[in-house]
């Protein structure tokens, strides 16, 4: 007689929870490691035998001892919250946490003459990126999620799809930008159908967007509109496809352009999403607009790109079409 499986342990309940209610992957692989943090600091103890005070120890000592800032502590502490609300179904008091003090900073801005002299810097694809997330205000995961389908260049705007918060939005797709992306992805079709051909046209698709859309992975609109250039392969079954390109491909090409065009400000990826918004700003673009075209939930984080506000019936293009 064969033993019985052995139950799943705690962190893996902990994810197959996350995925389940559809977080997104970096998501549950940023509340596992708080989670494990969260073990460690109490010698592992299970959570089942620690509540309120153990979870307000653990926040206090990432303040103090560790001097985090605020959004970190926020995120540690929106794991624990899942753990103990949705695992073990425990509410927590947090009276008497010592909260970091969230330190007040403007965002890196680049002038356009800087936005000019970083993209003239960057060629091919890492080029078409970052020219997205100057002229669409887009987060660098954002624009290496977009699909093909996403993509609409009648209309010159493109839908970002399940962004930060889960949420929806449609902002600018530059007009410069139209036909280098429409080489693009005629290349990017070739290598569609050559996989198809060897029958691995497959892309990952989101798990329930995978059970609603069977046939979505090898549909053209469904692509990625960057897929990487090699393909992925599951160990266990053989099946391959492609993923989009990893962020830190388009973070490193960023850095050296900025360096090579002899910047001094620490600007990265997110530095175009922040010029976007405050070059849009400074041409007297309407605040509540620009807070669409970002998703931001709240105009009050918008609000910190205010320098120059003139709102009117003016029409929005996007900045990527002045330079």
């Amino acid at each position: 007689m064969e033993p019985a499986p052995r139950p799943p342990g705690l962190i893996q309940r902990y994810r197959e929870e996350l995925q389940v209610r559809h977080y997104a992957r970096r998501t549950v692989n940023t509340y596992e490691q708080w989670l494990r943090r969260f073990l460690r600091f109490h010698q592992l103890r299970h959570p089942r035998e620690m509540g309120s005070a153990e979870v307000n120890a653990f926040l206090s000592h990432l303040a103090v001892e560790r001097q985090v800032s605020a959004s970190t502590q926020n995120q540690a502490l929106a794991a624990l919250l899942f753990l103990y609300r949705e695992l073990l179904d425990h509410d927590l008091e947090l009276e008497g946490v010592v909260r970091a003090r969230k330190r007040p900073q403007l965002p890196v801005v680049l002038t356009p003459e800087e936005v000019r002299a970083v993209l003239q810097r960057l060629d091919g694809v890492e080029a078409l990126v970052a020219g997205l997330l100057y002229g669409s205000g887009l987060r660098l995961i954002e624009a290496l999620r977009l699909r093909v389908h996403d993509l609409d260049f009648s209309r010159h705007e493109l839908m970002v799809r399940d962004g930060k918060g889960g949420k929806d939005r449609r902002t600018l797709l530059p007009e410069r930008l139209g036909a280098q992306l429409r080489g693009h992805l005629e290349e990017v079709r070739q290598v569609h159908r050559q996989d198809l051909a060897q029958g691995w046209g497959r892309v990952m698709l989101p798990h329930a967007l995978g059970r609603k859309y069977p046939n979505a992975g090898v549909e053209w609109g469904w692509q990625w509109v960057f897929p990487q250039h090699q393909r992925w392969r599951d160990a266990s079954s053989g099946q391959q496809g492609r993923h989009h390109l990893d962020p830190s491909l388009i973070q490193k090409a960023v850095r050296r352009a900025v360096l090579a065009a002899g910047l001094t400000k620490p600007a990265t990826c997110h530095t175009f999403r922040h010029s976007f918004a405050t070059h849009l700003l400074e041409r007297g673009q309407d605040i509540r607009t620009i807070q669409e075209l970002l998703g931001h939930s709240d105009v009050k984080t918008t609000m910190i790109y205010t320098h120059v506000l003139n709102r009117g019936p003016l029409g929005v293009s996007s900045p990527a079409d002045l330079l």
